[in-house]
């Protein structure tokens, strides 16, 4: 007899603030091949020698600028929307995280303790990058077939441009948004350039012409870059807002290697410095509000933009636990049940 169940799966996050959780955390994260993917000798190097002495205190303090009563918002967002799922569908509802915790390993263990059979993995990322969306189902799919390999498994691909998701991100951040706003700022989390590169197949498409991202090709299903511009473009087709009131950028840097550009806080300088005054800024790379979100758009980008001549930023929240975007999760579990 088939016993279903659905699997959030999504970043996560330290345990605390302290120091010492933030460091396990960060080496657990930075170890990932997918995210530093570099020799795996100079990775332990690097993060014994250079990051880890110095980051995780660093880290702390920002992610002390953030932390609720209840927790790291991350989670405690992660655990509602799995809350408000439940509601709605008529199995079981897990959540993992690819880092910290609750563990991806520790939820398949009680998958299989419950004795699912069937399970509708959802990885809470938009858009596809190596170091998110595919470390995430390679962690879920390794824990799976060493813990129960005949549990089947069905994969949410990317939605980056799945007309629903985007009907929840316009419903989701329309009533943050304000006729005098000069510009909208899509701030998506940045890769690495070499990411993108690896995930296209033909090695010849992707940041080798200068109308990559526009050109139809194959390599558009793992191209995070290409995916961020449809989401956009969805964005605005679908609220109406003037296409030359928005602008895109990338956050997050990590080391000095080149990443996608152009950087959101050399963008937001540049707004300050030319004159604009009022200006929202959204990340539709997290379904979540984050550190990332929060504290780095939030505060520091604040700060950056009025430092610079800016008169008034506000961060649109991410969709959060919107009823649009549980409504979006709860009809494709639904979904996926009636075709078992």
């Amino acid at each position: 007899m088939k016993k279903p169940a659905a699997l959030l799966l999504n970043l996560g996050s330290p345990d605390s603030t302290e120091v010492a959780d933030v460091r396990r955390y960060l080496d657990e994260f930075l170890n990932d091949e997918r995210v530093l993917d570099i020799n795996p000798i100079v990775r332990k190097l690097l993060l014994k020698l250079v990051i880890l002495p110095k980051r995780p205190q660093e880290s702390a303090e920002a992610y002390s600028e953030v932390w609720t009563k209840e927790g790291s918002p991350l989670i405690v967002t992660s655990k509602k929307q799995q809350e408000l799922v439940s509601k709605d569908v008529d199995m079981p509802v897990y959540l993992g995280m690819r880092y910290g915790n609750p563990s991806t390993a520790s939820v398949v263990k009680q998958m299989v303790a419950d004795g699912i059979t069937d399970v509708f993995i959802i990885p809470l990322y938009p858009h596809y990058a190596m170091s998110s969306y595919e470390s995430a189902v390679v962690k879920a799919m390794e824990e799976i077939n060493a813990q129960k390999p005949s549990m089947r498994t069905e994969l949410v691909q990317p939605f980056y441009q799945d007309d629903d998701y985007i009907s929840a991100l316009v419903d989701s951040a329309k009533p943050h948004m304000e006729s005098d706003d000069e510009l909208l700022l899509f701030s998506f989390h940045g890769i690495p350039e070499r990411h993108i590169k690896k995930s296209d197949p033909s090695h010849a498409h992707c940041l080798v012409r200068e109308d990559c991202c526009v050109t139809a090709n194959p390599c558009h299903a793992t191209c995070y870059r290409h995916q961020c511009y449809e989401t956009v473009k969805a964005f605005i087709e679908k609220s109406g807002i003037p296409k030359e009131k928005t602008a895109v950028s990338f956050q997050s840097r990590l080391l000095r290697d080149p990443w996608l550009s152009p950087y959101t806080d050399f963008e937001l300088k540049r707004f300050g410095r030319e004159g604009i005054k009022k200006i929202k800024v959204m990340c539709p790379a997290f379904v979540s509000d984050c550190l990332e979100t929060i504290e780095e758009i939030g505060m520091t980008g604040v700060e950056q933009f009025i430092e610079a001549g800016g008169k008034d930023m506000d961060l649109i929240p991410c969709m959060n636990d919107h009823p649009s975007w549980i409504e979006f999760l709860t009809n494709r579990i639904n979904t996926w049940q009636k075709s078992l």
